[in-house]
Protein backbone atom coordinates (compact mmCIF):
# COMPACT_ATOMS: atom_id res chain seq x y z
CA UNK A 1 0.00 0.00 0.00
CA UNK A 2 1.11 3.25 -0.93
CA UNK A 3 1.76 5.96 1.80
CA UNK A 4 -1.04 8.80 1.69
CA UNK A 5 0.39 12.21 0.10
CA UNK A 6 -1.39 14.79 2.47
CA UNK A 7 0.05 17.43 0.03
CA UNK A 8 -2.38 16.38 -2.69
CA UNK A 9 -4.54 18.95 -3.86
CA UNK A 10 -8.20 17.05 -3.34
CA UNK A 11 -10.79 17.01 -6.62
CA UNK A 12 -13.90 17.64 -7.28
CA UNK A 13 -16.93 18.00 -5.03
CA UNK A 14 -20.75 16.71 -5.46
CA UNK A 15 -23.18 17.11 -2.94
CA UNK A 16 -26.03 14.28 -2.43
CA UNK A 17 -29.83 14.93 -1.72
CA UNK A 18 -31.93 11.89 -0.48
CA UNK A 19 -35.23 11.98 -2.07
CA UNK A 20 -36.20 8.85 -0.53
CA UNK A 21 -35.33 6.62 2.39
CA UNK A 22 -32.28 4.48 1.24
CA UNK A 23 -30.03 6.14 -1.00
CA UNK A 24 -27.05 4.31 -1.12
CA UNK A 25 -23.67 6.41 -2.11
CA UNK A 26 -21.02 4.20 -3.19
CA UNK A 27 -16.70 5.29 -3.17
CA UNK A 28 -15.12 3.51 -5.92
CA UNK A 29 -11.07 3.26 -5.76
CA UNK A 30 -8.44 4.20 -8.69
CA UNK A 31 -5.79 2.13 -9.41
CA UNK A 32 -5.65 -0.81 -11.44
CA UNK A 33 -8.61 -2.82 -9.46
CA UNK A 34 -11.94 -0.55 -9.67
CA UNK A 35 -12.97 -1.79 -6.16
CA UNK A 36 -15.91 -0.24 -3.69
CA UNK A 37 -14.10 1.08 -0.47
CA UNK A 38 -17.16 3.32 1.54
CA UNK A 39 -20.69 2.95 1.64
CA UNK A 40 -23.55 5.33 3.12
CA UNK A 41 -26.70 5.23 2.95
CA UNK A 42 -29.01 8.11 3.19
CA UNK A 43 -32.78 8.38 4.57
CA UNK A 44 -35.00 11.04 2.85
CA UNK A 45 -33.76 14.72 3.04
CA UNK A 46 -30.48 13.91 4.11
CA UNK A 47 -27.50 15.46 2.50
CA UNK A 48 -24.05 14.28 1.89
CA UNK A 49 -21.11 16.28 0.67
CA UNK A 50 -18.24 13.85 -1.47
CA UNK A 51 -15.48 14.52 -3.07
CA UNK A 52 -12.96 13.29 -5.81
CA UNK A 53 -9.82 11.97 -4.13
CA UNK A 54 -6.23 10.37 -4.64
CA UNK A 55 -8.38 7.43 -3.70
CA UNK A 56 -12.01 8.02 -5.00
CA UNK A 57 -12.25 8.07 -8.86
CA UNK A 58 -16.13 7.21 -9.02
CA UNK A 59 -19.23 7.49 -6.97
CA UNK A 60 -21.83 5.27 -7.91
CA UNK A 61 -25.31 6.54 -6.17
CA UNK A 62 -28.70 3.88 -6.14
CA UNK A 63 -31.80 5.54 -5.64
CA UNK A 64 -33.62 8.14 -5.66
CA UNK A 65 -31.39 11.69 -5.55
CA UNK A 66 -31.06 14.99 -6.61
CA UNK A 67 -26.97 15.45 -7.21
CA UNK A 68 -25.36 19.05 -7.13
CA UNK A 69 -22.20 19.34 -9.32
CA UNK A 70 -20.29 22.33 -10.72
CA UNK A 71 -21.93 21.37 -14.28
CA UNK A 72 -25.46 21.60 -13.03
CA UNK A 73 -28.12 19.58 -10.99
CA UNK A 74 -28.79 15.89 -11.61
CA UNK A 75 -31.75 13.98 -11.00
CA UNK A 76 -31.44 10.11 -10.63
CA UNK A 77 -35.45 9.79 -11.44
CA UNK A 78 -36.68 8.68 -14.61
CA UNK A 79 -38.37 11.12 -16.69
Amino acid sequence: MEPVNYNYVAGEYIVVKALENGVNIMGLTRGKDTRFHHTEKLDKGEVMVAQFTEHTSAIKIRGKARIYTRFGVLDTLDE
